[in-house]
Formats: structure tokens, sequence, C-alpha cells
């Protein structure tokens, strides 16, 4: 969100049930529970689309991520936060909602974040959003295998641990 005004977060326990809000600076700061979506945009080879992070972001600045992520803002459901952050930050609007792989409970690795992770089908032009994305690219899973294994620095370290849970039969290929 770029305006003046700050994001205001739900926060959750232990369980993942929303016990308050705060902002985003205080829920980052402290390390407080909040909850994330991270969409995979595959395309019809098999390819996923990875975005480079913009340099501005508060965090992994540079880093290579999903297609698509971001904060479920007060009130959402993850399911409305994917179709809402592949719009902002893609450019695309999906027709449906993507499909719902896998949960990963808040824990270092996501910065205190409940991740709900989706996938779709799509093969792009994207818009890429200017102060979140610097930029993009599709890559084989077998690559992505293989580059986060010698570099890992390149990731930002809740993508890692996105790709390590996947099912097997997204990123054998």
């Amino acid at each position: 969100m770029n305006d003046c005004s700050e994001e205001i977060f739900d926060v959750v326990n232990d369980n993942d049930e929303v016990i308050g809000q705060k902002p985003r600076s205080e829920v980052h700061r402290l390390g407080i529970k909040h909850r994330a979506v991270h969409v995979l945009i595959f395309n019809s080879r098999g390819q996923i689309f990875l975005q480079k992070r913009s340099q501005s972001k508060d965090t992994f600045p540079g880093a290579w991520d999903s297609s698509a992520s971001g904060h479920l803002d007060t009130g959402e459901t993850y399911e409305a936060c994917a179709v809402r952050e592949v719009s902002e930050e893609l450019g695309i609007l999906l027709p449906t909602t993507p499909k719902f792989l896998l949960k990963i409970s808040a824990c270092s690795e996501t910065g205190c974040e409940f991740v709900r992770v989706f996938n779709t089908i799509h093969e792009g032009p994207f818009q890429l959003h200017p102060q979140e994305i610097e930029r993009g690219d599709w890559f084989a899973p077998a690559q992505v295998n293989r580059w986060i294994q010698e570099q890992p620095s390149d990731f930002a370290t809740g993508f890692m641990l996105i790709w390590q849970h996947l099912p097997p039969e997204i990123i054998a290929k």
C-alpha cells in the first residue's frame, strides 16, 4: 500500500483465529502472528512464474519469491486475498479463485505469517506492479530446485519453505 495510511492487519493466535488488529509496522517489528497468501502461477508448459521483489520492500528486498503474495486485509478471506494480490501485483483478473494447495503455520521463515498457498495456470503476459516487483520470469521447476540448492540466499525464506512442502508432482517437472 503506497498511500499515507498504514495497512492494518488482523493479528491471530496460534490457531490462526483473529484476536485483534494492529498496524503493519508494529506486526512486523514485534513478530506478531498474522496472515498472508502466496499464489504460484504455472503456464501450460509447466513453468512457474517467479517475481524478483522490489528493492524498496521492507522484507526480503531483491529476493526471488512466489508469483504473487501478500497480507490479508482486515476481515478478508484467504481466497479473496489470493485473487486481489494477483490483480494488484500482476495486473490480471482471475476468472475463479486459484486452487488451494497447502497451509503453512506461522514460523520464523514466514515472518510469523500463517500462509495459504494457491496455484493456477496462466500464460501471461503480466503487468508487474513497479513498487512491488523489480522483474519476473518463467522457470522450469527443475531449474528452481537446482537454483535453491546452489544459491538459497537469492530467495525469500517463505518461498523456499513453500517450495519444500509442495506436492512432488508439482516440483518434479
